[in-house]
Order: C-alpha cells, then structure tokens, then sequence
C-alpha cells in the first residue's frame, strides 16, 4: 500500500501506485480541462503531485506542451533568477565490489585501471581545481569497504578543506558515495559536507535487482531507503536522481517525484537538488545495449515537468550531456551544472596517460571552466561559486524557508556577483574577465534590497583590490 510517509522503501515507491499513475495519465493526456486545471495549479509555485505531474508528461497537446515550457521558464527566473550554480566532481577510487551492469567500475570488469588516490595526490587535485577557480566539489569513490572505507573519505574531505593555495580554496565538499549506516551519515555531516547525493539508478525494483546483480548494492530497500538515514544522521542537505536509459522514463519520472513527497511529507523539506543524467558510454559499456534511452525532445520535457513539480528544488546537469542540450534545458529548470570536469580519477592536476583510462564515463562536453563561464554569461546567465548557504547553515528547511519567502534574492544573488568577481580577478581569461565585470555592472541594479546593493557594491570594490570571501 501507498505511503508516503512510511520508511520503507516499498511503501513511499509502491510499484503500483506508480503504475496507476500512468494509467491515469495515459487515459488523460489529452483532458484538456484536467490539463489546464493542472498548469493552473503549477502556476501557484507550490508544486504537483507525481500523478498530477504524469499527466502533464504524456500531454500529447503540442499548444499545452508550450504552455508547460514557458511555465518552466518562469518558474525557474522566479525562484533563481538567472544564476547557475558551478561545481566539480572529483572521483577519489575506482575500486568497486558491486556488479553494476551500467558502469564500468563494476568488480568483474578487469582490464579498466584501477586507482585509489593517497592524501597528497588529493592535495595536489585540490589545488589544481583551485587553480581553475573552482570553489564547490562533488566527490566520487566506489564501493570497496576495504580500500574506500567511510575513513578514507572521511580524511579525503579534511584534505580537501585544508588545502588553501593563492587566492583558493574549496569551500563545499558534497559527497556522491554508496548507501551506508546513521552512524556513517553522522560523521559526514560533522565532517561539513554540503549535500548527500545519491542516484537511485532506477526506481524499479525488479530492475533494479537484475541490474545490480551482485554486491551490497543489490539490497534495493537499503539503497532506497538511505536519504532517511542520511536524515536521521543529520543530513538535511540530499541530492537525489535516476539515470535515464535503464528504465522506462516515465515510470522513473513518476517514482522520482513519489521520493520528493516522500521525503517532504516526513522530513518537511524535499531534496536540495534532482540529477537527471542519461547513460553514457564507458570502458566496457556501450549505452545502446539498454533499451530505453530517451531522446533529447524527451530529455527536455523531463526537466521541465520535474521544474514545476517540485519549484523549489535545485536541478543539476553534467558534462555528460553536449553543450547544446545543457543550453537547452538551463532554461527549462536547471540551476547547476559542472564545467572543466574530469570523470577519471584524479585527472586534474596532469592528464591521465590514454592507457591508464580509469574514467567512469566519456562526458559530452569537454570544455574547459572558463570557456563555460564564458558560455553562461553570453547567454545572461551569471556564473556562480557561492557556498554562503552551506556555511551560513541556511539548509534543510532554513533554505526552503528563504527561497519560498523570496528572500533568497537579497542573498543569493549578491552572493553570486561577488563570488564571479572573485573568479574574474583570480582565474579568468581577458576576454572572459571583460564579459564579466560588464555583466556584474548591469546585474548590480537587480538586488532588490538597497542597503544590500549598496554593500555589495563596497565588497566588490574590495575584492579587486584584493580580499575575499564576502557573503551574505
């Protein structure tokens, strides 16, 4: 039976109320009334229910469908005006004892290199995403308790924040790592991680299984069931996501939003951020032996009903999609996006030699940070490597509070000048810094508040005279 605020993972997932869902869906997709009636609701800002938001999914209507594309627009310049978010991953092992059939890290796959990098390579990593002017990490690292024990990440965060190298410093660690006990969860959240992100891969479970066919992964209910014990560890920040390409979309769809109520009905705050990435091909994983890829019409569309659905909640796209389906849907709901990434291990201080191949991925747009910096702010968007939130403990239900009061844009907006001013005057290429510093200029006169503007203007002429890290 259906409930959303149960614990247990079949319960807040039921299998068959998300196949109700889209029989619901599937009988109305063309009900205009319900339809109209539903994108009226969505245009109060306080979100959809997962059937409610099926419908609009399989709406077949082409002039209801721009209708579902402009709402998404706005919703996300209401909510986030026209800043995005920049960040990194950087993945730490390779070692993994699970048998992941979709990633090339999976244990029987013997001929990838496997790497686990030690302290000072972290070090050096460090400074080297410095370098580029990152501020915000997401690590990566399989699951071996042997050789990536909850130790290891653990000191692999506390490098991490004690490298500070020039002008730079890592500001937010968030951790993409394999489901694991309160007790874990608990020294992550004292260690000052940001966010806990965990992809579920797919909601399906009898999928699920067959694709994690060995390993501690193959536990459905424990994996499903982690972001409550990342809750109970004190964790308010989650990340959540599926990958698109295993499963039929719209049941993943469905069933994404289904944990979003979930964790909102019993936590009272929904994920921080939804990942929507697509599989990609790999060492030894070729995307087209999955039956259910999504195109990029579809892709779109996806962003757009899950941006009105839960308005409130972050969306990230990677560099495993093309610079132009990452321009598209920028404008359909996404607020954060990784740029210059390497999704080998280690990798940014030298090249890994083409032998030593150990990415988990081949990402789709290999440009370098400034070149996307440069991208965004062409294309009006503003760049930005603002951590205040985390480090001000604005998260969980402190963050929601501020962006529903519409408050966030007298912090995160200012927040975002400043922090780009910081990139332009440290690490930006000529061209890139011109752009910039002209956008900051024209962007100034939108802060609504004007003691804050006023401030912003003050700190801003102190970082080009030489300090850092103003915020709000």
């Amino acid at each position: 039976m259906y409930n959303s605020k149960s614990h247990k993972a079949e319960e807040f997932i039921c299998h068959e109320e998300v196949l109700a869902s889209l029989n619901y869906a599937e009988e109305n997709k063309n009900n205009i009334d319900l339809i109209d009636k539903i994108i009226e609701k969505a245009k109060l800002r306080k979100g959809l229910t997962h059937r409610e938001a099926a419908v609009l999914l399989d709406c077949q209507i082409e002039e209801k469908n721009q209708e579902i594309y402009a709402l998404a627009e706005q919703i996300k310049k209401d909510f986030y005006g026209n800043r995005i978010v920049m960040f990194a991953p950087l993945y730490l092992s390779n070692y993994c004892i699970n048998g992941c059939v979709y990633c090339p890290y999976h244990l029987k796959n013997k001929h990838i290199t496997r790497k686990k990098m030690t302290q000072e390579e972290i070090r050096r990593e460090t400074i080297a995403l410095q370098d580029m002017g990152h501020k915000r990490l997401a690590l990566e690292a399989g699951e071996d308790p042997i050789n990536n024990p909850i130790e290891y990440i653990l000191e692999s965060i506390k490098t991490i924040y004690s490298v500070k190298h020039k002008n730079g410093a890592i500001r937010r660690v968030n951790v993409n790592i394999a489901a694991t006990s309160v007790e874990n969860y608990k020294k992550l959240n004292d260690a000052g991680i940001g966010t806990y992100i965990l992809f579920q891969e797919t909601y399906h479970k009898d999928s699920y299984e067959k694709l994690h066919p060995t390993g501690p992964k193959h536990d459905y209910a424990y994996h499903t069931e982690a972001m409550d014990r990342a809750m109970e560890g004190g964790i308010d920040d989650v990340g959540i996501g599926v990958l698109f390409g295993l499963e039929l979309y719209r049941y993943e769809f469905s069933a994404l939003l289904m944990h979003a109520e979930h964790l909102e009905a019993t936590y009272g705050v929904g994920p921080h951020t939804i990942s929507v990435p697509r599989i990609r091909p790999a060492d030894d994983i070729d995307p087209s032996t999955f039956d259910n890829g999504i195109d990029d019409d579809t892709f779109a569309k996806l962003v757009a009903c899950i941006r009105i659905s839960v308005p409130y909640t972050g969306m990230i796209v990677s560099t495993r999609e093309s610079k132009e389906c990452r321009e598209r849907v920028l404008h359909l709901g996404v607020s954060q996006i990784s740029g210059g990434s390497k999704t080998s291990v280690g990798g940014y201080a030298a090249a890994e030699p083409e032998e030593e191949d150990s990415s988990q991925f081949q990402p789709n747009d290999n440009r370098t940070l400034d070149e996307v910096v440069k991208w965004l702010m062409e294309l009006g968007y503003i760049p930005s490597f603002c951590t205040a939130c985390y480090r001000e403990g604005r998260t969980g239900d402190r963050f929601m509070q501020l962006l529903k009061s519409g408050q966030i844009q007298n912090c995160c907006h200012p927040n975002a000048l400043m922090t780009l001013k910081e990139y332009l005057e440290d690490y930006a290429s000529c061209e890139t810094s011109n752009l910039g510093n002209q956008l900051i200029l024209d962007e100034i006169h939108n802060v609504p508040n004007e003691k804050i503007r006023k401030i912003v203007i003050e700190n801003l002429e102190k970082i080009g005279n030489g300090s850092r890290d103003f915020r709000f």
